[in-house]
């Protein structure tokens, strides 16, 4: 009994946890249902907690260095104190809200390269190894989102990529940002390399962050991150979103003396 006991702390014959989501897809803001399994191992074991919460692969850059890390965010408790016993199968219903500033991860049909966010289940049980389990979320972005991308194309910048970085900007919720990249149009090339768009999401609509790379040095917080332009949730008509953003850009580019 005690060479089991000591298995199964090991995580040989350990209990195993398995997530099902009712729906692959989500918002942000949305939300996430299904059902966590819990299936006993080969001794009676213990269970403090079931929990699951959201995970991001995240950029982070130090110095020259770059790497990608997974962050989590968006921890909920689904399940409590009780024990499985060998075999014995716990089905445990769960449901709950995705924070307004997480990552979209496809567009339009399309995975964005680079873009992962998953559902991670954990299972506490005092002295043993986490039975976790991870399943892939498919995050679509709001309407509002989807609209400033579409003016932004409609202005003649081409989507070229997005990507997940590790920090903080004003009005940031989440130790991370998502950073959507756009190449400039015709009538900016040669003045400007790129153009990125960060959403950092409320419950009244969302801040657009442009950041503009300028012959290769892209604009810091803290020199000015370039331009904000606050549109609502209900504000998804497409040229006058476009307008707006455009007004935004030339301004900063009078600013900047590049326009």
């Amino acid at each position: 009994m005690a060479f089991r006991d000591l298995m199964a702390r090991l995580g040989a014959g350990n209990a195993t946890v398995d997530a099902v989501l009712d729906h692959p897809e989500t918002t942000p803001g949305g939300s996430v249902s299904g059902t966590v399994t819990v299936t006993g191992g080969r001794i009676p074991q213990d269970v403090r907690e079931v929990r699951v919460e959201l995970v991001a692969t995240v950029e982070v850059e130090s110095g020259d260095n770059t790497w990608r890390e997974d962050v989590t965010f968006g921890t909920t408790a689904v399940g409590g104190a009780f024990r499985v016993e060998p075999g014995e199968q716990r089905r445990i219903p769960f449901s709950f809200r995705v924070p307004l500033q997480c990552p979209f991860t496809s567009l339009d049909g399309w995975r964005l390269h680079g873009m992962k966010v998953g559902l991670r289940t954990r299972v506490d049980i005092p002295e043993a190894v986490d039975p976790g389990d991870v399943d892939p979320v498919e995050v679509l972005p709001l309407p509002v989102q989807r609209t400033v991308l579409q003016a932004l194309t409609a202005r003649g910048f081409s989507f070229k990529g997005a990507d997940v970085e590790k920090g903080r900007l004003r009005g940031s919720d989440l130790p991370f940002y998502q950073e959507v990249e756009f190449a400039p149009p015709r009538d900016l090339r040669g003045r400007v390399n790129e153009l990125e768009v960060t959403f950092l999401a409320d419950p009244q609509g969302v801040e657009v962050v442009l950041e503009v790379d300028r012959r290769g040095g892209l604009l810091t917080e803290g020199r000015d991150v370039g331009g904000r332009v606050h549109v609502g949730h209900a504000d998804t008509d497409v040229a006058a979103v476009g307008a707006r953003l455009d007004a935004a850009i030339r301004q900063l580019g009078a600013r900047r003396g590049w326009l």
